[in-house]
């Protein structure tokens, strides 16, 4: 765990642009090979899951609209930054609606885990977004099933498609 002040950044992109530079020598404490998902606590009260990401000089993590309302924080500011390495699998935890699928659908799990941790842990995200216990049971249905019809081959739009299908036929 690491503790630090910088100052928020903005990039001249219209792609990625707020960000939190991260020093260099405490980056190096939480890359592990590929594996740079870190929480991010920020001013003691905003604990986020993000990945330490590089630019061309620096690392540094990204920081959302959310965040910024929620910290009432804009370029220039000074923010107290606390890191902790994140040992989570995929970068959220497992909800137990996907992880009950995952274990019963030998061929799902099978897809599932062919995929690249991105694409794993935005299944995981997709599923962890929804409140209700149902509906995170349909989206788990509906991404086996997905996975299952097309081999493997993850189509974002197909899986909304029949996410769409169970949310509307399963109820």
């Amino acid at each position: 765990m690491d503790t630090f002040f910088s100052k928020m950044e903005k990039f001249d992109s219209n792609l990625w642009q707020y960000h939190i530079p991260i020093p260099h020598e405490i980056a190096a404490n939480y890359i592990e090979g590929e594996n740079r998902r870190v929480y991010c606590t920020l001013n003691g009260r905003y604990k986020t899951q993000c990945a330490l990401m590089k630019s061309k000089s620096y690392w540094y993590v990204l920081i959302n609209k959310e965040i910024r309302n929620n910290l009432a924080v804009d370029e220039g500011d000074m923010i107290a930054v606390l890191l902790e390495k994140d040992h989570t699998e995929f970068g959220h935890h497992m909800p137990e609606e996907l992880q009950v699928m995952l274990d019963q659908d030998q061929e799902g799990n099978n897809y599932f885990r062919m995929l690249t941790p991105g694409k794993q842990r935005s299944l995981v995200y997709i599923v962890t977004t929804v409140k209700n216990p149902d509906s995170r049971l349909r989206k788990s249905l509906a991404i086996i099933h997905h996975l299952k019809e097309v081999k493997g081959v993850l189509d974002f739009k197909m899986l909304n498609e029949t996410i769409k299908y169970y949310n509307n036929n399963w109820k």
